[in-house]
């Protein structure tokens, strides 16, 4: 049985695992992440690869990194990774060279794709767009069975697309990006906005958030929404509906077989899963005559990230 180590880079912690062909996880291991020296990220990585080779009496045969950031085409280097302090950085030689290992390297979010796609909620679907919804929105492509990189690398960056010209600024630079409408960010900005005009209405949010709407945070307008909370519930199906807005739009430029919704908002599952299924069968060209993608909640959590990239590692 081929063994891989999967290793996921996050901006605080680094989280990596043995993995087998069926994508099963057989062991952990963990360590804080360095940020802004290349060499001190390397040898952290290869620290947890040379703990997790000693605990395997079948040792790995390779390695697969996911990082935060854009990679370059060759899946070798950081191009750029704000959250870690690096750019233009050797990841795949130094970390080769430290375990004596062949190491592949992927963008975070095609890894965590990758998995839910081989192993999670896209399993059989040769065509998909997996879409995470965290404090921002990444994403991943699968085109005929393949992960859709770009040409440089840089492919599957759905949340800077410019959904509303001269909209909110985004970190990106730009203004109107798909992340400020339909992310973590902004539906804590929604329910803040909420408290602000109508806090009768928002009385729950506020009572949580001591009295201060810029003291709501999304943890606690999720607990209101489960709960049955219409001022929540609000926010939610405000921001479901630009999920809903942009899933359309996805689908008239790639036409997938199904969506994977994934991150730490798609948590809300139906609450937010109902409004954006409803706006994307509104929204999208051609809704009379067409087939609709699936709209399926990830499966796979935490894990996918370590799963898939050592999946990719293996092929």
């Amino acid at each position: 049985m081929a063994l891989t180590i999967g290793v996921d880079i996050g901006g605080t912690k680094i989280a990596a695992g043995v993995v087998d062909p069926e994508g099963r996880i057989l062991r952990h291991a963990k360590a804080p992440t360095p940020r802004g020296d290349g060499e001190l990220l390397a040898e952290a990585v290869a620290g947890l690869v040379r703990e997790l080779r000693e605990s395997d009496r079948e040792p790995p045969t390779a390695v697969g990194i996911g990082t935060a950031g854009f990679v370059d085409e060759a899946r070798s280097r950081i191009v750029l990774a704000g959250n870690l302090g690096l750019s233009d950085d050797p990841v795949r030689e130094r970390i080769a060279r430290r375990t004596d290992l062949p190491v592949v390297v992927e963008n975070d979010a095609n890894a965590a794709a990758w998995a839910e796609v081989r192993f999670g909620a896209g399993r059989g679907c040769r065509d998909a767009v997996v879409v995470t919804l965290g404090t921002g929105v990444g994403g991943a492509l699968i085109v005929d069975g393949e992960l859709r990189r770009g040409r440089f690398g840089a492919a599957g960056e759905i949340g800077h697309y410019r959904m509303v010209p001269f909209g909110r600024r985004c970190a990106c630079g730009n203004q109107g990006c798909w992340e400020q409408y339909a992310s973590g960010s902004a539906l804590v900005a929604e329910a803040r906005a909420l408290a602000a005009a109508e806090p009768v209405s928002a009385a729950r949010l506020l009572e949580a958030a001591g009295g201060d709407p810029e003291g709501i945070e999304g943890p606690e307008v999720t607990r209101a929404a489960r709960e049955g909370d219409p001022a929540a519930l609000r926010c939610f199906a405000a921001v479901g509906e630009w999920v809903g807005q942009g899933l359309a739009d996805l689908a008239a430029i790639l036409d997938p077989e199904c969506f994977v919704v994934g991150g730490g908002v798609s948590a809300a599952g139906e609450i937010l899963l109902k409004p954006a299924r409803e706006a994307y069968a509104r929204a999208v060209t051609g809704k009379a005559t067409r087939r609709l993608a699936d709209v399926r909640p990830a499966e796979l959590g935490g894990e996918a990230g370590i799963i898939g990239a050592a999946d990719l590692a293996l092929r």
